[in-house]
C-alpha cells in the first residue's frame, strides 16, 4: 500500500511537472510569436521606409534639376535678346535645345489669359476678344508638369462702348 501511494504521489508529481512544462511551452509560443509579429512589423516598415527614401530621392533630383533649369533661364533670355551675330544666336539655339532636352517647354502664349501660367503685366483695347494675349513681354517656361515661370503678357481689356454723339 505504502507503493501505490508513493505512484499515486509520483504521478501526481510527474502530471504537475508535466502541466508545468505545458505552461512554460505555451508561454514559449505566445513570446515567440509576439517576436514574429514584431520582426514582421519591423520588416514591414523597413519596407515603407526605403520607398519613401525613394520617392524623396527622386524628388529631390527633380528639384536640383529644377533649380538649375530655373537659374538658367536669365541667360537664355539675354542671348535671345543679343541675337546680333550669328555666335550668339548658335549659342541660344544650343542653350535653348540642350534645355529643351532636360524637359524645359516654352509656355502657350497663344489664345485666352490662363492665370496658370500667364502673368498679366497690362490690359489695353484691342480688336483682340477680351481676355486674350495680345503681347509678350517674357517668355514663360515649365518644367515637366511645374511652371517655373509664368508668361508675362499683355492682356486684351474689354472693348470700350461706343457713344453716340
Amino acid at each position: 500500500m505504502a507503493d501505490e501511494v508513493r505512484t499515486d504521489e509520483d504521478q501526481a508529481q510527474q502530471e504537475v511537472e508535466q502541466e508545468v512544462e505545458l505552461d512554460e511551452l505555451e508561454t514559449l509560443q505566445r513570446e515567440r510569436d509576439e517576436l514574429v509579429d514584431t520582426l514582421q512589423r519591423v520588416q514591414a516598415d523597413f519596407e515603407n521606409f526605403r520607398k519613401r527614401a525613394a520617392r524623396d530621392q527622386a524628388s529631390l533630383v527633380t528639384r536640383a534639376h529644377e533649380r538649375l533649369v530655373k537659374e538658367l533661364l536669365p541667360v537664355l533670355d539675354d542671348l535671345e535678346e543679343a541675337k546680333l551675330e550669328e555666335g550668339v544666336a548658335l549659342v541660344a539655339r544650343s542653350l535653348a535645345d540642350t534645355l529643351r532636352k532636360e524637359g524645359l517647354e516654352e509656355v502657350q502664349t497663344e489664345g485666352k489669359f490662363d492665370p496658370h501660367v500667364h502673368e498679366a503685366l497690362l490690359s489695353q483695347p484691342s480688336e483682340a476678344e477680351e481676355g486674350a494675349v495680345v503681347q509678350v513681354i517674357q517668355k514663360g517656361y515649365r518644367l515637366g508638369d511645374r511652371v517655373l515661370r509664368p508668361a508675362r503678357v499683355v492682356v486684351a481689356a474689354p472693348k470700350a462702348p461706343l457713344e453716340d454723339a
